[in-house]
């Protein structure tokens, strides 16, 4: 343990110190179950006591790959009260992929649920990493040769509090996409997440005891985490909890639960609002909150429409904890911006084409975002090449193209790897959706860049359309297209498509699109 400052300071704090403060408070709510602040702790330290037995401690590494269900809550902090590292694991990741998250991240236990057993078993054998399992039914464990972390826990001494932490000690290694090369295990400290908590709750997400959260983002991902995990439980909230969206399902049990805030990534909040369609019903929403990728001005109306509330927008990324801009409240919300820096937190826009040093813009200049502050991560786990490029003179380049304005707002316009350059000219997919989702027939839309002979890219789109709205061909919405977007930019190809290929977290994945056009032959 580094600390020179002789402070320390634990994740593991947000649920301890709830547990005293809100104590009957309900945490979550699942089903039937309604667990309290008080409940969950001692569930937590007897889960953490069977872990010490175990041998983990301080400098452990154990892996956690569950759905969002209480024992995601109970594994995550327990984890952390012992002083180990947590990694979260995506739960769709098959079994190769857990192996090479096991190996690289040095964790030398893996705890996964039942429905997840089977591709977790074949990760863990492959790394040779021992596994605990959870959620496995008693008619079920003779089928099943893996300990049960339940039973364990139940003969265990609990531990009577969590192992304070040295401020820049790593609480947890998040494993980036891996959009290019393998994916990285981006490192975030102690402080930094705890401070993150604190800077959202205090003027960018106020949260209030008497809220109902509905946890429909995956915890295993930052942006659930933090802002529906960790914030929630900072504030003595009660999380509802939802293992697999369905927008149906989700809206139901916002009305049965009186969820006050949703949070979630914009195919979620479009979801929603086209399943209130059906629904006449409505929650007693304050806001909404939205992140993950850039949410469409048409969605946000829709939404504030349909349910009486504003979503607000807000930007950043596994390596700033996540958030670094939001549409604070307080003030009226921007449309089209992500918001202006949280408490404490620095975002400029540099030029893009330096790449050793920082190289500020003037306010208004489209350039890469760059980001420094109390929310940076510690750096990429056994990759200081990779740590020494996305960190210059203290700013994380974020690799996100956008401008700033005067007053601090920011705008994204696309990443830098999305942005299509067609016959020289650059085209920002972004753009292109905002005018895609303005037509009357388009629910969700994406746009990307296909190689092309003579252009060198060249601008497609798949699309798909709102329930209940008339029959559209892709020829007549690139006609409608082209009438509205400059001739360089609107879609020469667009798919009408039953649904857009996903993420674990919601983002739609254009990668899965162009594999499946480039396959098809279709240019």
């Amino acid at each position: 343990m580094s600390n020179p400052t002789n402070a320390t300071v634990s994740v593991a704090a947000i649920l301890a110190e709830s547990a005293t403060r809100h104590s009957d408070q309900t945490a979550l709510i699942m089903g039937d179950q309604r667990i309290t602040y008080a409940d969950l702790w001692d569930q937590t330290r007897s889960y953490a006591g069977a872990l010490r037995a175990r041998g983990v401690g301080p400098g452990s590494k154990v892996a956690v790959l569950l759905p969002n269900v209480p024992d995601f809550a109970r594994c995550y902090y327990a984890v952390l009260a012992l002083g180990a590292t947590v990694v979260p694991v995506h739960a769709l990741l098959k079994g190769g992929e857990i192996r090479y998250v096991l190996e690289d991240s040095g964790a030398t236990l893996l705890l996964a649920g039942a429905p997840l057993l089977e591709e977790a078993g074949k990760g863990a054998q492959a790394a040779q990493v021992p596994v605990l399992s959870l959620l496995v039914p008693d008619e079920m464990v003779d089928q099943v040769p893996v300990p049960r972390l339940e039973d364990e826990a139940s003969s265990a001494t609990p531990i009577d509090t969590y192992v304070p932490q040295a401020p820049d000690d790593v609480a947890t290694i998040l494993y980036t996409s891996g959009t290019t090369g393998e994916p990285k295990g981006a490192m975030g400290c102690h402080l930094a997440l705890v401070e993150q908590v604190n800077t959202l709750l205090f003027d960018a997400i106020p949260m209030k005891s008497s809220d109902v959260i509905l946890g429909c983002l995956p915890f295993f991902h930052t942006f659930g985490q933090t802002c529906a995990l960790n914030a929630a439980f900072r504030a003595g909230a009660s999380v509802v909890l939802l293992p697999r969206f369905d927008a149906d399902n989700a809206l139901s049990l916002m009305n049965a639960h009186g969820v006050t805030i949703l949070m979630g990534v914009p195919t979620m909040h479009i979801a929603i609002t086209q399943a209130a369609a059906k629904n006449p019903e409505r929650p007693p929403l304050r806001f909404g909150v939205s992140g993950g990728a850039a949410l469409p001005i048409a969605v946000l109306e829709k939404f504030s429409e349909t349910f009486g509330a504003d979503i607000h927008e807000g930007y950043g990324l596994t390596e700033t904890s996540p958030v670094a801009t939001f549409n604070h409240f307080g003030q009226p919300i921007r449309p089209g911006t992500v918001g202006q820096p949280i408490w404490g937190v620095d975002v400029e826009v540099a030029d893009p084409l330096v790449r050793d040093s920082i190289e500020l813009l003037p306010h208004g200049e489209l350039g890469e975002l760059v980001i420094r502050g109390h929310n940076l991560f510690s750096g990429y786990l056994n990759r200081p090449d990779a740590t020494a490029e996305a960190v210059v003179d203290g700013w994380f380049r974020s690799g996100d193209l956008g401008t700033k304005e005067a007053d601090g707002f920011i705008t994204i316009v696309d990443r830098t790897k999305d942005m299509i350059i067609r016959g020289g000219y650059n085209v920002y997919p972004r753009e292109v959706e905002e005018v895609l989702m303005r037509h009357p027939a388009v629910n969700m839309a994406a746009v990307f860049g296909l190689e092309h002979e003579t252009h060198g890219q060249e601008v497609a789109a798949a699309v798909v359309l709102a329930d209940g709205a008339d029959p559209v061909t892709g020829e007549e919405i690139v006609a409608w297209t082209k009438e509205q977007i400059a001739g360089y930019k609107y879609p020469r190809t667009v798919q009408v498509l039953d649904t857009l290929p996903l993420g674990p977290s919601g983002k739609i994945l254009k990668r899965e699109l162009v594999r499946r056009l480039e396959e098809s032959g279709t240019r």
